[in-house]
């Protein structure tokens, strides 16, 4: 799980060099997941629940805000990285 709080910080550190800090806003109201605006640090707490949902919730915040780009901006901040997982560990929403 340690990959995937790494993808959600890179996810949110992409996001917030086109929107700015509202990047780190949207990301506190996704369910599942503990964003510290101060310290830019974002952590995936939704328990038993699977954390690729909570990855697959954080880029459809995006997207239903900003539009399919946003969803593109996220997909290729991490694409180096999910070659680092199984396919079976990658979010559904970052699947290329």
């Amino acid at each position: 799980m340690i990959l995937l709080n790494q993808i959600v910080e890179k996810i949110i550190e992409e996001q917030e060099l086109v929107i700015g800090p509202l990047a780190w806003t949207e990301a506190g109201k996704v369910q599942g997941l503990w964003v510290n605006h101060a310290s830019h640090e974002a952590i995936i707490t939704n328990g038993d629940r699977d954390p690729k949902e909570t990855v697959n919730r954080l880029v459809e915040q995006y997207e239903r805000l900003f539009g399919r780009a946003s969803h593109e901006v996220c997909r290729e901040a991490v694409v180096s990285m999910l070659a680092n997982l199984q396919p079976s560990e990658i979010p559904s929403s970052l699947h290329v």
